[in-house]
């Protein structure tokens, strides 16, 4: 038995997709529900929509180009019109924490290349304050790993180096990343620049007055958030 409209319909990716315009060039987030976006890109292009994309990580590159998505690098334009990402934690500001899937330095580039950046994210990701999931990820150059580990204990972030299978995840970039043990981040503009002024890192999960438009999904409608 075939299923109908409303059981194969996906509200907040047409959300999404109504957001891009033909043509556009669309920064492609990493993680579930940028999946979701991509693969519905994929059939819009399939059918004729022109756009281009730039993606934030090696996943999403690969599944792009399954999808048969033409791809440019950020050498290759002046800007993105729209990037479409995900997030783990959205605070009322639509600050965010985002990095949990190792892709924070790229996503947060892309990000930064765009004229709007959208989030899509499950209810279960909207916090009160940043910090409430207890993880503020922070990507370091492997020779400051531990003097940067150490840093951050000295600034009362004690924290793990990632692993994966059974060894040090290392980011598209070649670098591992530390994952602090938070709680409610009180000034995250101050601790973002405190973890950022440490010889080393790379980037952190702070995604900070960034966010131009948050889309939460509540499975049959989407609810849209703004940044002022």
């Amino acid at each position: 038995m075939s299923s109908s409209p409303d059981q194969t319909r996906d509200p907040l990716v047409e959300a999404a997709l109504a957001l891009v315009h033909d043509g556009a060039i669309v920064g492609l987030g990493s993680g579930r529900a940028a999946t979701r976006f991509i693969k519905a890109l994929g059939e819009r292009v399939g059918e004729g929509f022109k756009i281009r994309g730039v993606p934030t990580s090696k996943p999403t590159e690969d599944l792009a180009r399954r999808l048969r998505i033409p791809l440019v690098s950020l050498d290759e334009i002046d800007s993105i019109d729209i990037a479409v990402d995900g997030a783990d934690e959205v605070d009322p500001q639509l600050n965010l924490i985002k990095g949990l899937g190792g892709a924070l330095v790229r996503e947060k580039i892309v990000a930064a290349s765009a004229k709007k950046f959208v989030v899509l994210v499950g209810p279960e990701k909207l916090v009160q304050t940043l910090g409430d999931r207890g993880v503020l990820p922070v990507e370091v150059v492997p020779f400051a790993l531990e003097f940067s580990r150490r840093r951050l204990s000295a600034l009362a972030y004690p924290s793990v180096v990632r692993q994966k299978d059974g060894r040090t995840f290392v980011s598209d970039n070649g670098n591992p990343i530390i994952d602090c043990q938070v709680t409610a981040i009180s000034q995250p503009e101050a601790l973002d620049a405190a973890i950022r002024s440490i010889p080393g890192v790379v980037g952190t999960g702070l995604f900070l007055g960034m966010a131009d438009r948050v889309l939460v999904d509540r499975g049959d409608r989407v609810d849209q958030m703004s940044r002022p």
